[in-house]
């Protein structure tokens, strides 16, 4: 069966409601369990929360009779069960996204070093040699990504390197973005194959060898699960879709749910909407609806349809014909749902009529939460971004403010600046005579003082004084006679204001030195050691821990790493160039009624699920928002390539050449890349406006130039919202 669930439509509970009927029903036998797949970790718990409630209902013992688990959970059961069929040993590891991503890296840059003259060819001509030269990074950075989808894609194709080498070599022309991918997955294999570890595509491109190699185990795995249930179908791979079918095989249960509508990740993965949507027509499959939705005010709910409508008459024609947003249209409730739509309080959907500066639309957010929150304590709220940069300046703005917010972006501000600070400490005993980084060190020392304007300028005239040691040591390690701290003219100064001074400099010192007898220890717990005596608040020191475990983990697949390395790693978490979500709420669940009377700062992306009273959507236009017409701007395509190439999709173009013995002509897959992007950008919109329940505020920036037109589909929503006015 394939289901069509509309938002708020209560997908999860209808999933649940039936897992929990197939276990009443005594049909399984007590070895048998019903399997559900869901995306994400949190939506496990959320399954596994309303089944163990549904089967209590039913005086049934709970926890029996299902297994809920994420695509990786299952897939690493089954290769665990089978690692000497897939070539593994008993004791293989499993490498994260982080620790994946540093391995790739490290592969990417290999490759660069032979090949120092690789930009060349894609660099665009009319840049000077000064700007060539700056480029280094953004180019190592741009092979990275290029490499790293092309590896992915390659992995869903279950294509090793060896067999892309064969096929490029019998193909015998030029395909060098394809070349340098390759040569990159190689050694990306090979550095895999020395630490005895496969990433997560790996685990799934193996649990499918294994179903594949062993008919035995996959006849035991049939029985022990006669009803398959897939919640976010929309999201699945080709290699997820190929592992439900083998589970299922020819006499097994199978209900696909999920909302093509909301498919917002295939520019980030593997996911393949259009297999849902091939699935709901297949000989023996029944097609269902979930069209009712009691989340949203009807107006929300009659936007969300007329976007729908709209993109049928896309004025792209390319677009409109790919059709990216589909039926079902949502339907309200019916009056004996349990779930009634919020009533019409006034007006439910505002669009601001102007296109602001990017700094006037974050003042006008902030102003109108100034007036809201005050009046709603009992309700929810949320600003949701486009990009984690647009929200890291909201959160900015809420603070200056005042007022209560949560993050819900790639990592939070108080993660992001425990690891800044940490990395200038690391910075400082990696370079210990460094009288400037000294300074640093003080100043975040004295992090706390910050916000107090007397306090922040003392430590200021401080660091000061310490940036004019000419030997640090004369401070730190003073010999009997002489000590800077007696004899600085800056500290005597000092001290007529502050008699304190000395003494708390001398505190400094004694902790430092602490710290420099330290760098001998494990990289774990000298970053423990210096959160003990750096952080006071209890979140800062529970972000510092899993700093180390993190950094531990580096340093156990990074035999060769020092200070400089990992002093990278954290500058990398600060400026949000990793992500770090080991201290947010994405791992267990995040319920947006436990924040009433705050304001959720949120990616569309990490708001799909979620639903909040008053809902802001920013920065609603043609960039962020583009329309596949002449003129548009793509995030994709960078400033410094030639002829405003996407390499990313220029290299998934030469991978399906590869896979189809098919041709590749340059630009054509930037130009199929340009329609996918905006229209998965046109399901993100309707996400976020139906993520709204009972208001939803729209608004459009005019971009960092001052260019930027309103979305098309912004101008298409207020024509349709005056229409509706007159």
């Amino acid at each position: 069966m394939g289901v069509a669930a509309v938002p708020g439509s209560g997908k999860t509970k209808t999933l649940s409601a039936l897992a929990a009927k197939l276990i009443a029903t005594g049909k399984m036998r007590g070895d048998q369990e019903v399997l559900i797949v869901t995306l994400v970790n949190s939506a496990v718990n959320n399954f596994a929360r309303q089944i163990y409630g549904f089967l209590e209902e039913a005086r049934l013992l709970p926890n029996i009779g299902y297994r809920v688990r994420t695509l990786h959970s299952l897939c690493g059961e089954i290769v665990r069960e089978r690692p000497g069929l897939v070539g593994l040993a008993d004791d293989f590891s499993i490498l994260d996204e982080r620790e994946a991503s540093s391995v790739l890296t490290d592969a990417a840059l290999a490759w660069l070093r032979s090949n120092p003259d690789s930009a060349e060819n894609f660099l665009a001509p009319d840049m000077d040699a000064d700007k060539r030269d700056r480029l280094r990074q953004n180019w190592t950075d741009l092979v990275v990504n290029v490499a790293g989808a092309f590896v992915r894609q390659a992995k869903d194709e279950q294509l090793s390197p060896d067999d892309l080498r064969g096929r490029i070599e019998q193909r015998g022309t030029r395909l060098p973005l394809a070349a340098m991918c390759i040569e990159v997955y190689a050694a990306y294999q090979r550095s895999l194959g020395y630490r005895g570890a496969v990433d997560f595509q790996d685990l799934i491109r193996l649990a499918l060898t294994a179903l594949q190699q062993d008919a035995a185990y996959l006849r035991r795995l049939h029985e022990r699960f006669p009803y398959i249930l897939e919640d976010e179908a929309q999201d699945s791979s080709l290699l997820q879709e190929k592992i439900l079918r083998l589970l299922t095989g020819d006499n097994g249960n199978w209900v696909r749910v999920g909302d093509p509508n909301q498919a917002i990740y295939e520019t980030f993965t593997t996911a393949r909407p259009e297999n849902l949507i091939a699935f709901t027509h297949e000989p023996g499959v029944t097609r269902k609806e979930l069209p009712n939705s009691g989340r949203s005010t009807v107006a929300i709910l009659e936007l969300a349809n007329a976007l729908i409508r709209w993109s049928a008459q896309h004025p792209n024609p390319r677009i409109a014909a790919k059709k990216p947003l589909t039926p079902p249209y949502i339907e309200p409730t019916t009056k004996k749902d349990p779930q009634p739509n919020p009533p019409p309080d006034g007006v439910a959907v505002h669009l601001f009529p102007e296109a602001l500066t990017p700094a006037a639309e974050i003042q006008l957010i902030a102003n109108s939460l100034a007036r809201w929150l005050p009046d709603h304590p009992d309700q929810t709220c949320a600003v949701l971004v486009p990009r984690n940069k647009r929200g890291f300046e909201i959160v900015d703005a809420l603070k200056t403010a005042n007022l209560p917010y949560v993050e819900l972006l790639r990592s939070t501000t108080s993660t992001r600046e425990a690891a800044g600070a940490l990395a200038i400490m690391l910075a400082y005993l990696a370079k210990p005579d460094d009288a400037n980084l000294l300074a640093r060190t003080y100043l975040v020392y004295k992090r706390d003082d910050r916000d107090d304007e007397v306090l922040a300028l003392k430590a200021d005239n401080v660091a000061k004084a310490l940036r004019k040691l000419t030997r640090v040591e004369d401070f730190l390690w003073n010999t009997i006679g002489g000590d800077w701290l007696d004899d600085s003219p800056e500290i005597a100064e000092l001290e007529t204001d502050d008699p304190f001074v000395k003494g708390g400099l001398e505190l400094f010192r004694v902790i430092v030195r602490r710290w420099q007898e330290a760098v001998i220890l494990p990289i774990d717990q000298l970053i423990l050691l210096i959160a003990g005596e750096l952080f006071l608040a209890e979140a800062d020191i529970a972000i510092a821990h899993s700093i180390a475990v993190l950094l531990r983990g580096r340093a156990d697949n990074h035999r060769d790493w020092r200070l400089p390395q990992f002093i990278d790693e954290l500058t990398a978490i600060a400026r949000n160039e990793r992500g770090f979500l080991g201290m947010t709420e994405d791992d267990r669940g995040f319920n947006p009624d436990d924040h009433r009377g705050t304001v959720t700062v949120a990616t569309m992306h990490s708001a799909k699920g979620l639903e909040w009273d008053r809902v802001y959507l920013l920065s609603v236009n043609n960039y962020d928002f583009p329309s596949a017409m002449p003129g548009d701007e793509y995030i994709g395509e960078r400033w410094f390539i030639r002829d405003s190439l996407n390499l990313e999709a220029e290299a998934l173009g030469q991978l399906r050449a590869l896979i189809d013995n098919g041709d590749y002509y340059e630009g054509a897959a930037t130009a199929t890349a340009r329609v996918d992007y905006a229209s998965e950008r046109l399901r993100l919109l309707y996400v976020g406006i139906t993520r709204a329940k009972r208001e939803l505020i729209v608004t459009t920036n005019t971009g960092r130039k001052g260019n930027v037109p309103p979305a098309v589909a912004f101008e298409a929503m207020r024509g349709f919202i005056d229409g509706q006015k007159s």
